[in-house]
């Protein structure tokens, strides 16, 4: 089978030859460094290739975000400390030190002139700058190695995903009950972006994967309700279903980090059919998910933490997600980015043991 072919095969529940075998989520920068102190080269550019693994979706380098770019502007820097804004001229502040997640302080939107500002200025669904570059050049190249295409990716494609990068976390879970006409708008404006987008595209390209990185879970379940899920989202994502089986994309995916388990059949309903990546610190467990929802494509689940351990851990781990893997409809990977307390050498561990349970030479 092609790379395409079996990918889309697994997700579709077809009979195949072998489960994708992918190693998708990559190390923290701290994490790269510790692995080249311990037998890594540096001069190994893409690590991954050193197991041979297969080709997960190539994702198009389409504009789905603001248009013209964003640049990165640095505001202030000392010895520990770096204050930035970023390619949604979110304001941030990040410690040089170690890996964390940034400090958030300042979002581009506060109120609907804010908005109104930002649409006008970066947010014209139209703007050829979207559709500069390579990526018809890249799209020929993938199809002749039949990998499969995949257009929208983080953090520039998404419906909450969007309304957070725009107004904050709390500011756009506190707006659902405040500005209410606001999200609708805002939500409904970016699917205009993302479909003009994706209409282009499907002129000279066959899309395989629309994907959407939302980030709408945490580890007590949704930030939203599922009721809200299908007043604000819903709409949304049936536009991006439409376009899809109007242009035979035959896979809808989401990313969300968190416990998505309250959402996954409104989410379903509106038709996502491939869902990731299932954290394991969250409460997931893709063996329960699997028989929850026989139908939906699964990635991730693997627990990034048992790579910290030992041996004996990781192949405890790699046991525990096979029987979702002999069920199908699911690709096993890693359930996020890799710390820095995994050494190389259970990296390579974790790495050639999935390799063999997936039955890859």
């Amino acid at each position: 089978m092609t790379e395409r072919e079996r990918f889309l095969g697994c997700l579709r529940g077809d009979t195949i030859d072998r489960v994708p075998y992918y190693i998708g989520w990559g190390p923290w920068a701290t994490t790269r460094a510790r692995w080249e102190k311990e037998g890594l080269s540096p001069d190994v550019k893409d690590y991954r290739a050193l197991f041979d693994p297969d080709t997960p979706p190539k994702n198009l380098p389409v504009n789905c975000g603001p248009c013209p770019r964003i640049e990165k502007k640095i505001l202030e820097e000392d010895d520990d400390y770096v204050v930035f804004t970023d390619s949604w001229g979110i304001k941030r502040r990040d410690y040089k030190r170690g890996m964390s997640m940034s400090e958030f302080l300042e979002f581009p939107v506060k109120d609907r002139a804010d908005w109104e500002r930002f649409r006008e200025r970066y947010l014209d669904p139209d703007d050829p700058r979207r559709l500069e570059g390579s990526w018809r050049a890249l799209a020929k190249e993938w199809r002749a190695n039949e990998w499969p295409v995949q257009v929208g990716y983080f953090p520039d494609f998404g419906i909450y995903g969007s309304l957070r990068w725009l107004l904050g976390d709390e500011e756009c879970l506190v707006a659902f009950y405040t500005m209410p006409d606001l999200v609708h708008e805002i939500m409904d404006h970016m699917t205009d972006v993302y479909l003009a987008v994706l209409g282009k595209v499907a002129r000279d390209v066959r899309i395989d994967v629309i994907h959407f990185w939302e980030d709408f879970c945490g580890r007590q379940g949704p930030l939203i309700s599922p009721k809200h899920w299908e007043e604000f989202i819903g709409p949304c994502y049936r536009r991006v279903k439409r376009f899809a089986d109007a242009h035979d994309v035959p896979i809808m995916s989401v990313d969300t980090d968190g416990q998505p388990d309250l959402v996954i059949p409104v989410m379903m309903k509106a038709g996502v059919n491939y869902l990731w990546p299932f954290e394991v610190a969250a409460g997931c467990d893709v063996n329960v998910v699997r028989g929850k929802y026989p139908t939906l494509g699964l990635g991730g689940g693997i627990d990034k933490r048992a790579l910290a351990r030992d041996p004996a851990a990781i192949d405890r781990e790699l046991d525990r997600i096979m029987p979702a893997v002999k069920k199908g409809r699911y690709i096993p990977d890693l359930d996020h980015l890799i710390p820095d307390d995994v050494s190389w050498p259970h990296f390579c561990h974790f790495a050639r043991g999935l390799k063999k349970r997936l039955g890859k030479a």
